[in-house]
């Protein structure tokens, strides 16, 4: 077969290392005997992707293969899948649990990808796996022959059992009239944190409201000094370390927390939707991660990337647990350990710290800037839970898992977990449901309340 082959990635990951497992997986797509064409260097941007899909619209294709070497958004992926006429598959590569960055983060760009895709009901098959282990070659091999498809998830209507009684009522009561700050728009590519208000108000009642991102910056810097003293002062007896980080860029972070303080007692607002970046960095020179962390701890749950289901959906699992909630990424399923890791940069409430390991204040792995919280959460029942759009229709994903004691898998707060169900069927039901990439999380297993919850909102329900 003739495969065209497209690398992506983004500079803000670890380029040499990507660079290294890209070399190794085109060398292995060469062992196959098949004639691979396309790029062999990484395409960082949207101008050198349309570049090597033009010269690829010049050949006559077999199959299409995108190397998920980095995380990246969905943009690209949609354009490869709307431009070349041939059976497209995904290869993403894991990366080893050490503590550090997350060097790569692909499988979140292959979730990503395979939420996008499946709006638009395009069929595509995945491979997550290094292209050095023993087992890649026969598995490569299936792929590239057309196996290992996305498979769409049927979702299952809750029966007679699951019908809502009165707490269930009660919660829909209370979420009627709630509003969420959405604050900036949504990064481009990022398919999972889009919504439509209509569509919204009606499920829930709840009602969204937009906000510059400017005003936040803005109303930061009137922040009073007595304010942010009392916020480095509540950080310092929850985190080391809290002197080690630049003392300019953490002002800056705290007072994004007495920003959010204002913005919502004004508005009236019960959780916040923000676009956390790049601009926090780029235009205003601190992390939103910290404070974040501090709002959700207070039951004002903020979603990143002004993901508003997500939002919503921590304001749901808030309720039930009557507890914080967090909205974490799925970094990595390790079929053969059987966990997973969830994961977000650095703003897991604080009670979700592991009490046996020093929470420490830390700084964005790709940004460099401070506040972030770092911690492996703690071990214990957990539940997750996503108001979902997938594949163009709404359902409650719902999950139980036990959260195990490991050490910290990825900067920032992370925690390995084992789903209830086999780590091979949760990654078979992400991907081919095409799930968005955040759950929100609570400790305790809640998932009867949910589905309780579901038949009450008339939603289906999938099961992880």
């Amino acid at each position: 077969m003739r495969i065209g082959v497209l690398p992506l990635g983004r500079p803000t990951f670890d380029v040499p290392f990507a660079e290294d497992l890209a070399a190794k997986a085109l060398a292995a797509l060469e062992a196959t005997g098949h004639e691979i064409v396309g790029p062999r260097d990484l395409l960082f941007d949207a101008a050198a992707t349309e570049a090597a899909l033009a010269d690829l619209a010049n050949h006559a294709l077999d199959a299409v293969l995108i190397l998920q070497v980095t995380f990246t958004d969905a943009t690209m992926t949609v354009a490869i899948a709307d431009r070349l006429d041939a059976p497209l598959s995904i290869w993403a590569f894991p990366e080893p649990r050490l503590g550090g960055r997350l060097r790569l983060n692909a499988f979140c760009g292959l979730n990503l990808a395979a939420h996008a895709l499946g709006l638009n009901n395009q069929g595509f098959g995945y491979l997550y796996a290094a292209p050095d282990a023993g087992e890649t070659g026969e598995a490569l091999d299936d792929l590239l022959a057309g196996g290992r498809r996305a498979e769409p998830v049927a979702l299952v209507t809750p029966d007679s059992d699951t019908i809502a009684g009165a707490s269930e009522t009660a919660l829909l009561d209370r979420l009627n009239g709630m509003r969420i700050g959405r604050i900036g728009d949504h990064p481009d590519g990022f398919h999972t944190c889009a919504y439509d208000d209509v569509r919204l108000n009606a499920l829930a009642g709840v009602t969204v409201e937009p906000i510059a991102l400017q005003t936040l910056f803005e109303t930061a810097g009137e922040v009073d000094e007595t304010a942010v003293a009392e916020t480095r002062q509540m950080v310092g007896d929850q985190v080391d370390g809290l002197g080690e980080v630049d003392a300019g860029e953490l002002d800056k972070s705290l007072r994004l927390k007495g920003a959010l303080d204002r913005i919502r007692a004004e508005g009236r607002y019960s959780a916040f939707a923000i676009r956390c970046w790049p601009e926090t960095f780029t235009e205003y020179g601190g992390a939103v991660c910290g404070p974040v962390a501090m709002m959700g701890e207070r039951r004002v749950p903020c979603a990143c990337e002004a993901d508003v289901y997500g939002a919503l959906t921590s304001l749901i699992l808030q309720d039930i647990a009557d507890q914080p909630a967090f909205l974490v990424d799925l970094v990595d399923i390790d079929e053969a350990d059987g966990t997973a890791v969830v994961w977000h940069c650095g703003q897991a409430p604080i009670s979700m710290a592991d009490p046996k390991v020093a929470a420490k204040a830390a700084i964005h792995s790709n940004r460099r800037m401070p506040l972030l919280y770092e911690f492996p959460l703690k071990p214990g029942r957990v539940t997750f839970a996503r108001v979902s759009q997938a594949r163009g229709s709404q359902s409650m994903v719902i999950a139980g898992a036990e959260m195990i004691a490991r050490p910290l898998a990825f900067s920032g707060t992370a925690g390995v977990l084992k789903f209830d169900s086999p780590a091979a069927e949760v990654m078979a039901k992400v991907v081919g449901g095409g799930l968005e990439h955040h759950l929100a999380l609570v400790y305790g297993d809640f998932r009867n309340e949910l589905r309780r919850l579901a038949g009450a909102m008339k939603l289906p329900v999938l099961e992880l």
